[in-house]
């Protein structure tokens, strides 16, 4: 590592607070420079409660409530059936959750989870998540999503199309290479080399320190993959990083030339 800095700069929106106090770790191979974001202890006084919007109440969604909710986080769930249909699940997650309208949760949200069938993403509410950080957890998998030309031609990722679907929004991918289960059970407080990765990517810097500040209260390693693009492509079913689960070094190896992450 050539150097360790920490972004220092204070947000004035609630949603930015969440990234102040990331570390910006840098290194290099093969001549290039790749940054990693990780959670650095601060003696700084820093905003820890944040407001999450949650829309689909599937595994991941669910899974990724009950950790939000355990870190100190408020969530709002949505779902497309309804909120009453999410009492229940609300009611289980304690009084930092609510069940919610899908427009409702993404107005609520600092940050917004979508995790949702990648094939209904123009169902998503792009007003109200316009100026919103949007972490994208989709997968595409035709079988279940029906064929989409630019995707099967890999002209593009599923997250780019998302990113088209909501002007205005700043997209990360993430929360989407690792089984539920995994997700659920895989986070630790203990050595950094022992955590699991949770990989995330994304062209906002700023969207990717919040996603990473979130990864890492919940006991995982953020590493960056890159952008929507290129990083994209490295999260999509299918891929080396896809379904793995993978140490920080790990996660290196496969990333290669790209880059080393911390």
């Amino acid at each position: 590592m050539d150097s360790t800095r920490r972004f220092g700069a204070e947000r004035r929106s609630a949603s930015a607070l969440v990234a102040n106090y990331i570390h910006e770790l840098s290194d290099r191979r093969n001549g290039r420079e790749r940054i990693s974001t990780r959670l650095r202890p601060s003696t700084e006084p820093k905003e820890t409660r944040v407001r999450i919007g949650i829309i689909g109440s599937g595994n991941i969604g669910a899974t990724t409530a009950r950790l939000f909710v355990d870190a100190g986080h408020d969530v709002a769930i949505a779902n497309s059936r309804g909120a009453e249909t999410l009492r229940e699940l609300a009611d289980g997650l304690g009084p930092r959750a609510h069940a919610a309208e899908p427009a409702d949760a993404a107005a609520f949200g600092d940050l917004v989870l979508v995790a949702i069938p990648f094939g209904r993403y123009k169902e998503l509410p792009a007003g109200a998540l316009a100026d919103t950080t949007v972490i994208d957890a989709t997968n595409y998998y035709p079988q279940r999503d029906g064929n989409f030309p630019d995707l099967d031609a890999d002209r593009t990722t599923s997250s780019e199309l998302l990113a088209a679907h909501l002007p205005g929004a700043r997209v990360v991918k993430a929360f989407n290479t690792l089984y539920w289960k995994t997700l659920r059970d895989g986070g630790t407080t203990g050595r950094e080399d022992e955590q699991l990765v949770l990989l995330l990517a994304g062209d906002d810097p700023d969207a990717k320190e919040q996603v990473a500040r979130l990864i890492e209260d919940i006991g995982f390693a953020a590493v960056d993959a890159g952008g929507l693009a290129d990083g994209g492509r490295r999260l999509q079913p299918g891929s080396a990083l896809s379904g793995k689960e993978l140490t920080v070094r790990e996660a290196e190896d496969l990333l290669g030339p790209v880059g080393r992450p911390s």
